[in-house]
């Protein structure tokens, strides 16, 4: 059995889908490993920690391979490389990506995607978007914290006393409790909001204040919330912006895969902040919580500096990829057979098991994702 691992060509993209200190996982399960040439380069991983760990780094690495690893797609040219019955693990954002899918459903080749992965309980351990939203929560506070032209903390100086910044929080997945948790490390006064109810225990838990509004809760599947009405949204606005007025700095993080963010905050909100305030939206990417943001980019509304966020994890390349890895060790664990008297190892996945079956967008040339198959059946209707 053979696992490639692919050199990302997406532009800015600066993880790996394979460390060194996991490759030993996979040849424990019967798998050689094949890098291409410079593939962890990006993420400061020499070729010669991975040949040392048991891999071999060759160009033509993806040739004879079983199963293909990448963080982001595989570019069209090499999909239509592989052999059918090839199977490969990467994100893949259908409702953005359905040429990709295309291409992998006529050229036989079995995809799973990493972000479809459900969010279950024995299947954690896999969650690549949760452990990425941790990357990309901490780096958040610590942008902000580097825009802030103030301490975070409080100081008790002889010269006198500076009081701490004050940092508001929207959204509290996995990445606001991060950018919560990071911005109390460092001494900010922290207060956020979430509209799901469960969310106002987990940000106390954080020891930041819960900003409760006089609203209905928006519980959804799978942990997010589910979308509101405009009226709502609009209600839920005018109830923040006291609190986003009052704050030095303003983090959201509110977003669904597969949707568009939610927009939270308007740019007349983004005007009555103070001089020299900070804006850091992580979800500029799809959309924006904050009107105006640009991906990769700083503009300014009013008093306040407003960062975008682009591929916010790739900008911390060695834990991400780290975590990354770990979860794609893991979900190709659950689909090897391992060695037995009466079989040899093989990478199997089980189309019966919930998390294979969920993850997976395409095999033996049909797109068994049934919201991308309708999708794109609709397209060329």
């Amino acid at each position: 059995m053979k696992i490639a691992v692919a050199r990302e060509t997406r532009d800015g993209e600066s993880r790996v889908a394979m460390v060194p200190e996991l490759v030993g996982k996979l040849t424990e399960l019967g798998y050689d490993v094949a890098v291409e040439p410079g593939a962890g380069q990006p993420a400061l991983i020499a070729d010669d920690d991975y040949e040392q760990a048991g891999a071999t780094v060759e160009e033509g690495a993806l040739h004879g391979a079983d199963l293909v690893v990448s963080v982001q797609p595989l570019s069209t040219a090499t999909i239509r490389t592989l052999p059918a019955g090839t199977a490969t693990i990467s994100f893949l954002p259908t409702n953005q990506e359905p040429d990709t899918v295309r291409d992998l459903r006529d050229c036989g080749v079995t995809a799973f995607a990493m972000e479809l992965v459900p969010r279950i309980s024995r299947a954690q351990s896999m969650d690549a978007l949760s452990s990425q939203a941790l990357v990309a929560g901490y780096r958040c506070a610590i942008v902000a914290a580097g825009m802030l032209r103030r301490f975070f903390p409080l100081n008790m100086t002889a010269a006198g006393t500076v009081p701490p910044a004050e940092i508001v929080v929207l959204g509290a997945g996995v990445a606001g409790l991060q950018a919560i948790a990071t911005a109390k490390r460092l001494g900010a006064v922290v207060s956020a909001y979430d509209v799901r109810a469960a969310a106002a225990e987990e940000i106390r838990s954080m020891g930041a204040k819960a900003i409760e509004l006089e609203l209905e809760t928006l519980e959804g599947a799978g942990g997010y919330a589910r979308e509101m009405t405009e009226d709502r949204a609009a209600r839920q606005r005018e109830l923040l912006t006291p609190y986003i007025a009052n704050a030095d700095a303003l983090i959201t993080t509110a977003a669904v895969p597969g949707r568009q963010a939610p927009m939270l905050v308007t740019g007349e909100m983004v005007e009555q902040m103070k001089p020299g305030s900070v804006v850091v939206d992580l979800a500029a990417e799809t959309g924006g919580n904050v009107e105006g943001s640009v991906p990769g980019e700083v503009v300014r509304i009013g008093n306040a500096q407003v960062w975008g966020g682009r591929n916010v994890p790739s900008q911390m390349p060695g834990p991400a990829s780290r975590l990354y890895a770990q979860n794609v060790v893991n979900l190709v664990t659950l689909m090897t057979r391992t060695a037995s008297e009466e079989q040899d190892p093989a990478f199997a996945p089980d189309f019966e098991d919930e998390i294979v079956a969920g993850s997976c967008v395409t095999h033996d040339g049909t797109i068994r994702h049934e919201p991308t198959r309708i999708a794109l059946e609709g397209e060329s209707a």
